[in-house]
């Protein structure tokens, strides 16, 4: 399943820049770079020396003029990003000159890469499984320094390395049993069945502990989805202000101001919030607010962490008292702000509402109580594990639901011993856990799941 023509992007994001990159991969990269090249001292593409750069220019073979200066830098298989020759050309950074080299690597005999293919490439040619393959994505869209760390793990194998630990486990026991079933004269069949049983209980005790991490994974790769909720004027676009660090939200006395929803992501100590100021939830008769309340109902019924905020300067009104029932049953945590002002707040009636939830006590204006609100969020991302680079960590949907099924064919392993199943019967299951562990690494992936996964990419990746 490998590729054998050549391919061409401009490997660097659209609009002006600097520098911009157009990359090749394929067995003609250096030979089309050859007809375009003429390095300052005379080289041509095919003279130089791979993985070193070269200053010199890009020219039309048609019509003979300078398209740009540039830097060309040829990687020769296998000591490249696909392990094909690669061949990198550095312009300016300008729409036009990217467009113009683009297109004569095009005409040349290279096709357009598809989103991807580079990443696809090195993965076909075995430079990256495919869990390392997706954690270049994932690197791409890092949103704070804890889930680039995540992505750059997980590029450098720590959760494949554990996923071939638990497969080549798998194929042992398979090798065993199938062993067994060739040689049933030998009677080894019983001895063989306990020992795999007691070999699937560890690595069911591996896979209990790669799915213990997806939630914490899931958050520090896409963010956890938190609203702020609370009755009109209550201080909930101050929050998000504060928690942003700058004046993202309007903010005035008038209730109803914020009528829509806001989203926006807040790095809290490396944990991407991806959090939603929402409309003052209350009876209004207006019809753009009533929509806005609307919206943020439909919001707390997806959020990850629910924060609730409580004006401590206020009694507790019915508007109040109907935003605590929507917590029912969720994760939130109970803020009292405006702690700055004489209270007028009842806590004991608070308490009746909210004693399942952590209670803290903040002013958003003055900035007290606003380390022990992240704090917190911390301490419900993690759950007690203190730090992600503590072991492999699993951040992708589609690994978690593998690594489920994978869990639940090893279980229907050890029911099969028990109930003294022949050998062959067992073989079944263990080799569907070990296919489904296979996808998560790509070594029993099939092509529409390549594409699927590739299709997510950048062209130029």
């Amino acid at each position: 399943m490998f590729q054998d023509d050549t391919i061409s992007a401009v490997a660097t994001a659209i609009g002006e820049g600097g520098i911009g990159i157009i990359r090749l991969s394929g067995p003609e990269s250096v030979a089309i770079a050859d007809k375009l090249f003429l390095g300052s001292n005379g080289l041509k593409a095919t003279m130089v020396d791979s993985h070193r750069i070269y200053y010199g220019s890009i020219i039309d073979p048609d019509a003979g003029f300078t398209v740009d200066e540039v830097l060309l830098l040829v990687m020769k298989a296998p000591r490249s990003y696909t392990r094909e020759d690669v061949v990198e050309i550095h312009c300016h950074g300008g729409p036009v000159p990217l467009r113009k080299i683009l297109e004569l690597t095009l005409k040349l005999g290279a096709r357009l890469a598809e989103p991807g293919e580079f990443t696809k490439r090195a993965f076909l040619n075995g430079r990256l499984d495919l869990t390392q393959a997706e954690a270049v994505i994932d690197i791409i869209r890092a949103k704070t320094d804890a889930s680039l760390k995540l992505a750059v793990n997980h590029l450098s194998g720590q959760l494949s390395e554990v996923i071939h630990i638990i497969r080549d486990s798998a194929l042992e026991m398979i090798a065993h049993l199938e062993a067994a079933i060739d040689f049933p004269e030998d009677d080894i069949e019983e001895v063989t069945s306990q020992q795999v049983d007691d070999q699937i209980i560890p690595l069911l005790a591996k896979l209990d502990h790669l799915l213990a991490t997806a939630q914490t994974g899931r958050i520090l790769r896409e963010g956890l989805q938190t609203v702020i909720i609370g009755k009109p004027n209550v201080g909930k676009s101050s929050l998000l202000n504060a928690l942003l660090r700058e004046k993202r939200a309007i903010v005035t006395d008038i209730p109803g101001t914020t009528r829509d929803i806001i989203e926006e992501y807040v790095n809290i100590r490396g944990i991407p919030l991806k959090i939603v100021d929402t409309a003052g939830i209350r009876e209004t008769e207006d019809i753009v607010e009533q929509l806005g309340v609307q919206r943020a109902r439909e919001f707390v019924d997806k959020a990850d962490l629910i924060l609730l905020l409580l004006d401590s300067s206020s009694p507790l009104s019915e508007e109040d008292k109907q935003v605590l029932e929507l917590l029912a049953g969720r994760q939130a945590l109970v803020l009292i702000n405006k702690t700055d002002l004489p209270q007028k707040l009842d806590m004991s009636a608070i308490l009746q509402y909210s004693k399942e939830y952590q209670l803290l006590r903040i002013s958003v204006q003055d900035g007290s109580g606003m380390d022990a609100l992240e704090e917190a969020i911390v301490e419900r991302v993690y759950s007690g594990q203190v730090t992600q680079s503590e072991g492999a960590y699993v951040t992708n949907v589609r690994h978690v639901a593998l690594l489920r099924q994978a869990y639940q064919h090893l279980e229907e392993a050890r029911s099969t011993i028990a109930m003294n199943m022949p050998p062959d019967c067992i073989v079944v299951d263990l080799r569907a856990a070990w296919e489904k562990l296979g996808e998560i690494t790509g070594d029993t992936a099939g092509e529409d799941l390549l594409d699927q996964i590739f299709s997510r990419f950048c062209i130029g990746k």
